[in-house]
C-alpha cells in the first residue's frame, strides 16, 4: 500500500466520523513511516531553503499521523474491552502491528477478568472452555447446554464447550488452538 497526504487526509476523516476501525491494509504503519522518511527529507530540504509551506506541510502531516494513531488506539482498546466480555474476536480492519496489540491487550483483559470468575468460584466453568479455530462457515446453532452459539466465520477464534469442541473437531468443522 502506498500512502500519501491524500490518503493519510481521508483515512483521518473516516476515523474521525466513524466509531468503527476504518479497514486499512497489513502493511498500513510500514507505508506511513515510509512516506513520513520521505516527507522529513523534504522538510530538511525546506530549512535550508528557508520554505514555510513545506514546513507547515511536515507538521500537518505530523499531526494528522499522531491524531490517526490515537483515534485507532482507542478504537482497538474498545474493541478488546467488547471482546473480552462478548468472546466475539474480530480480528479485522488492522495493520499488522495493530492487531498484535490488540492480540495482547485481550489476553491482558481476559486475565483480568478470571479474577472475578475466581472471586464467584466461576473459574471451573471456564476450564471447561476450549478454544478452537472455525474451519468451516457455521450457522447459529444451539448448543447442549441450550445457549446460542454462532454465527462463525471460517478463520474465527473462538472459546466452546468441551463438547460442542470436540464434536466440531471429530466432524473437521474446526481445530483446537
Amino acid at each position: 500500500m502506498n500512502v500519501d497526504f491524500d490518503e493519510l487526509r481521508r483515512i483521518h476523516r473516516l476515523e474521525k466520523n466513524t466509531s468503527k476501525l476504518v479497514e486499512v491494509e497489513d502493511d498500513f504503519i510500514d507505508s506511513i513511516e515510509t512516506f513520513v522518511e520521505e516527507e522529513k527529507k523534504n522538510y530538511l530540504a525546506s530549512l535550508k531553503n528557508f520554505s514555510s509551506s513545506d514546513a507547515r506541510a511536515f507538521t500537518n502531516l505530523k499531526r494528522i499521523v499522531e491524531e490517526i494513531f490515537l483515534l485507532r488506539e482507542k478504537k482497538i482498546l474498545n474493541k478488546a474491552l467488547i471482546a473480552s466480555h462478548t468472546g466475539d474476536v474480530e480480528e479485522t480492519k488492522m495493520a499488522s502491528q495493530e492487531l498484535e496489540v490488540y492480540k495482547k491487550m485481550l489476553k491482558v483483559l481476559n486475565d483480568h477478568s478470571g479474577l472475578y470468575k475466581e472471586l464467584f468460584g466461576e473459574k471451573e466453568k471456564a476450564k471447561t472452555l476450549v478454544e478452537v479455530e472455525i474451519l468451516k462457515d457455521v450457522p447459529t446453532f444451539v448448543g447442549t447446554d441450550m445457549k446460542e452459539y454462532g454465527p462463525f466465520s471460517k478463520g474465527d477464534k473462538v472459546e466452546l464447550p468441551k463438547k460442542v469442541s470436540k464434536l466440531f473437531i471429530t466432524r473437521k468443522i474446526a481445530k483446537e488452538i
